[in-house]
């Protein structure tokens, strides 16, 4: 079996009664970039700052290739760090504070100036050495934190929020060039965020937290397609969800206006009349043409709105439950109308039971 190159170890964090993090294992590949994605206080930026040494875990361990970080000092675990703000050295020019870590570290001028040339070319600022962080915009200053962390050569790079304060255009700019530094360099990255498009676009996997532990970790397709629980479900992409019965020895469900839903994969066994929670994506709809269908909803379009690649429809269930609907533009769904009773399909491989 072969050895993690970075592994956190049931990690718990607590403060008092306050528990931060608790239970948090993953192992994680040389050159991954995993993201650790979740709402505020749900643990995410304490996992990465006890793996950066900033905070000691009241329980569990840390290893990189098989030797625990624990009693290593945060100056001492080589490890690049780029934070929500950028922590540029106002009073240094771009290309002393890629250099400085270098210099902490004493390398020779030559070795300094050239990894600092490196580092600029890497982030495409190589016109921009000798100006000053005040003179820079904050995607500019970002990349500069960026080239600074990745100077000394860290095995690991440390993101935390990096994009936040950033407008979505230019946040969009710098997440391609992180996915562009990460396939060069190969370093391994661990990324914090809440943006759950910016975590779907830059990761290899995602971690997603929820009150101090890790709910669910997959690829994006695995979360949005394949999610453990209802709260994965909801988090990840838009979601549609409703109540229903599982009854029957077709283990089929129920729904409030008596319709049965048939041929849902159920990921456990669940005694008859159990109450459960049905998720389908808005995106997984579709107008009934007629033929038979394993899943079908009736209801009354409430509102329609033309998105270009496919028309966002509001409608209100036969028993009054409100349904986001996206019917892509080949769909019959351009003809209708608001007001109008429809009859939408699901293939029950895109129905969740929760």
């Amino acid at each position: 079996m072969t050895r993690p190159f970075l592994s956190v170890q049931g990690i718990e964090k607590t403060y008092g009664a306050v528990v931060a993090v608790q239970d948090v294992t993953l192992d994680i590949a040389e050159g991954e970039f995993i993201t650790f994605l979740g709402p505020s206080g749900s643990g995410k930026s304490t996992t990465l700052y006890a793996v950066a040494g900033f905070l000691e875990p009241t329980k569990g361990d840390i290893l990189l290739n098989g030797k625990s970080l624990l009693d290593v000092p945060s100056n001492k675990r080589n490890i690049g760090m780029v934070f929500q703000r950028y922590t540029l050295f106002p009073h240094l020019s771009v290309a002393d504070n890629v250099a400085f870590p270098l210099r902490v570290r004493r390398r020779p001028k030559a070795e300094v100036d050239a990894r600092v040339a490196a580092m600029l070319k890497l982030v495409r600022l190589e016109s921009m050495a000798d100006r000053m962080p005040a003179q820079m915009s904050g995607g500019q200053q970002q990349r500069v934190a960026l080239a600074r962390a990745l100077a000394y050569n860290p095995p690991i790079l440390l993101m935390d929020e990096p994009l936040s304060a950033l407008d979505k255009k230019l946040r969009e700019e710098i997440q391609f060039e992180i996915k562009r530094i990460h396939n060069e360099t190969g370093v391994t990255i661990m990324y914090v965020t809440h943006d759950q498009e910016e975590a779907l676009r830059l990761s290899d996997r995602i971690a997603l937290f929820n009150a101090g532990r890790i709910e669910q970790i997959g690829t994006g397709h695995d979360l949005y397609e394949k999610p453990a629980s209802r709260f994965v479900a909801g988090f990840i992409g838009n979601s549609n969800f409703f109540e229903g019965t599982l009854s029957g020895a077709d283990r089929s469900i129920r729904l409030p206006d008596g319709t049965a839903i048939r041929g849902v994969s159920l990921d456990r066994l669940a005694p008859a009349k159990e109450d459960v929670a049905i998720m389908i994506r808005p995106d997984h709809f579709r107008l009934h043409d007629g033929s038979e269908a394993a899943a079908m909803l009736r209801g009354t379009v409430t509102d329609t709105t033309y998105l270009g690649e496919y028309t966002q429809l509001a409608v209100t269930t036969s028993w009054g439950a409100p349904l986001s609907v996206r019917l892509p533009q080949h769909d019959p769904a351009v003809s209708v109308q608001k007001g109008q009773p429809i009859t939408l399909t699901c293939a029950p491989s895109n129905v969740r039971v929760f």
